[in-house]
């Protein structure tokens, strides 16, 4: 059960699928800090922002939408690590968002986290991709700690009996970079949308509008 200050930050829920995609484009997820590896990084994922990427999903994703409720009842039985479908903002930075796989909460009011996913392969360690998940999602929540839980499948059926998991203590060292290349992708997106004149005054023509504006929109200030 969430505490009353994170249940003031919840911004939607993603069971109501329309309001969380539509919140989820006004701010920076941790899908969208998952592939900002590099300032380099920034000009895709301003465009896969404001265009979208135009994946649907496939078998593997289903499969993982179809194992994921059974996973985390695992995680809630071993660890009391608790399912969560909400959307939360960070506390100083609104646009910073996250949707945590689980949520917990000790009797001193730390935090932790749980992360979910389904693999075709066997992980020697968490892919980085995941870890940026796990540390921004940190960043949001105020976490100190996240269990990442994991299930590998051959053809879609579970290799294990149990689920594997691993935690992943807070780096602030690398929680700082993401917010760093989070503030550069808000820029980014600032300066495509926002409007500009010429020193005459006379506004300049404005490109043609990509199929969904309102996704970076609301992250003008």
């Amino acid at each position: 059960m969430v505490t009353p200050e994170l249940a003031a930050r919840i911004v939607a829920d993603s069971r109501d699928r329309v309001a969380w995609v539509r919140a989820r484009s006004r701010g920076i997820t941790a899908t969208d800090v998952a592939a900002l590896t590099s300032e380099r990084a920034i000009a895709r994922a301003a465009d896969a922002k404001l265009m979208g990427s135009g994946f649907s999903g496939n078998a593997y994703t289903a499969h993982g939408r179809a194992r994921e409720p059974e996973i985390a009842a695992w995680v809630a039985a071993t660890h009391g690590i608790r399912p969560s479908s909400a959307l939360f903002h960070a506390v100083v930075e609104k646009r910073h968002l996250a949707t945590p796989d689980g949520i917990g909460v000790d009797s001193g009011g730390r935090v932790t986290l749980s992360e979910i996913k389904t693999t075709n392969k066997p992980w020697r360690s968490i892919p980085r991709s995941y870890l940026r998940q796990v540390w921004w999602q940190q960043h949001v929540l105020g976490a100190e700690r996240t269990l990442v839980a994991w299930e590998q499948h051959d053809g879609f059926v579970p290799v294990d009996d149990e689920p594997r998991c691993a935690w992943v203590d807070r780096d602030e060292a690398e929680i700082a970079k993401l917010v760093k290349l989070a503030t550069a992708l808000i820029d980014e997106l600032y300066h495509r949308t926002s409007r500009t004149r010429p020193p005459g005054g006379e506004r300049m023509p404005q490109p043609t509008a990509p199929r969904q504006p309102f996704r970076a929109l609301a992250l003008a200030d």
